[in-house]
């Protein structure tokens, strides 16, 4: 006998099995009936092998074992609602696609019937997951998804992608594809917070928090931090963590427009957020057991509104051309000044700007490099000073503390960057 041929049809039974018995473990799981199990998806499988095989004798039989099972398919759902009332066809589908992947076998696709295969197995299992998804998931979330798809798919496609306005500054295509990715990871932020909710306290919501605001969190647990030694560590960590995802976003921004001025950005800002999160580990550790919860609707609020979206589209426009008319004038020193002062409010924009003229070659790495630090430690900064107006003196020199680290590793970091990249 053919060993190939063998080999074929184990494979073909292995992933029917497979299906089948994810399939009788999920019923027995919930104390449900089940109709097919291991056994019948393995036979279903190989079924679907034998018709590709006899396909090359008798043309069309595919066809017609296709509609035979679809058939029998149908009846099974027929007495499981009339008997079980229990409505969807999950399972008939799954069979479905089983048969179809033994005809893939018998087709030479084994790899890629059995990547499908897994694929199928991981949806089949991860339905109460997505259960407990959907039921968080609101009409906003919705608009909000719409949303994303609408400017990504019908308004960005017919935006100019030149120069227009006065003095040739201002590009609306690059302008919206900027709006776009910061909307998106804005959403992450707000998805990751709305479902890892914020009963974990006050670090899991400065780390989901951090990726929308860095600044956002800072205001937030400075304003509400109880002003007790008992909570000056948890809230120090709290607010830390977004202060380090800052970082991690920056280089995340540059990675998505220039790969080449990621790396050079790579070991600055990694080599800060891997010190930060150490700093943070220590303080949510070293903090006494408490159970430290509230609600902040401001993180709770969807971000990706279009107002926000239009907002930051023109901040970026106008960054952009700032930083190109300055350029053109007074050089990299322009450049600079334009990274400070964009700093105080946003460290996105600018990053993001500066990564697009890299991309260009409108300026040199090294110079966007200077920039970003330039802004993101005015911008820490300027939280730092927050969180001594808003949170008081121990907070503000307990997050001093962490500033003077972030400073020696920054521009540690940079020195490195300089030494093994001979920049």
């Amino acid at each position: 006998m053919d060993q190939a041929v063998i080999q074929s049809i184990l494979t073909t039974l292995l992933i029917g099995f497979m299906i089948g018995l994810q399939r009788s473990l999920s019923a027995i799981l919930h104390n449900q009936q089940t109709f097919m199990g291991s056994r019948t998806f393995a036979l279903i499988a190989l079924l679907g092998y034998l018709a590709g095989w006899l396909e090359s004798k008798v043309a069309g039989f595919v066809i017609v074992v296709i509609l035979v099972l679809s058939l029998l398919l149908i009846v099974t759902y027929y007495f499981k609602a009339i008997k079980l009332h229990k409505l969807g066809i999950t399972t008939q589908t799954a069979a479905l696609l089983t048969f179809i992947l033994g005809v893939m076998v018998w087709y030479g696709f084994e790899q890629y019937a059995i990547f499908i295969a897994v694929l199928i197995i991981v949806l089949l299992e991860i339905k109460p997951k997505m259960e407990q998804i959907e039921r968080h998931i609101s009409s906003t979330d919705i608009h909000a998804v719409i949303l994303l798809l609408v400017m990504s798919f019908v308004i960005l496609p017919i935006l100019p992608d030149k120069m227009v306005g006065p003095y040739h500054l201002f590009n609306p295509y690059k302008t919206w594809v900027m709006a776009i990715i910061i909307a998106t990871l804005s959403f992450i932020g707000y998805l990751a917070i709305k479902f890892l909710g914020q009963k974990h306290g006050v670090l899991i919501t400065g780390a989901a928090g951090g990726l929308i605001s860095s600044t956002a969190v800072s205001i937030t647990l400075a304003s509400i931090y109880p002003r007790r030694l008992e909570s000056l560590k948890i809230y120090t960590a709290g607010i830390a963590i977004a202060w380090t995802f800052m970082f991690i976003r920056v280089f995340i921004e540059t990675l998505i427009i220039d790969t080449e001025l990621a790396k050079i950005v790579a070991i600055p800002y990694l080599l800060t957020a891997v010190i930060g999160v150490g700093y943070v580990a220590y303080q949510y550790k070293s903090a006494p057991t408490t159970h430290l919860t509230f609600h902040n609707p401001q993180l709770e609020k969807n971000p990706l509104q279009l107002s926000e979206a239009i907002k930051f589209g023109l901040l970026f426009g106008l960054i952009y051309g700032a930083i190109t008319f300055v350029k053109s004038r007074y050089g990299d020193i322009g450049v600079y000044v334009v990274s400070v002062i964009s700093g105080i409010s946003d460290v996105d924009a600018i990053t993001l700007s500066l990564s697009e003229m890299v991309k260009e070659q409108h300026l040199r790495p090294t110079t966007a490099l200077i920039g970003i630090v330039a802004a993101s430690y005015t911008n820490t900064l300027v939280k730092l000073a927050i969180t001594y107006w808003l949170g008081g003196k121990a907070l503000g020199w307990s997050l001093s503390k962490f500033t003077l680290l972030i400073t020696l590793t920054l521009f540690g970091g940079i020195f490195l960057a300089k030494s093994f990249l001979s920049l």
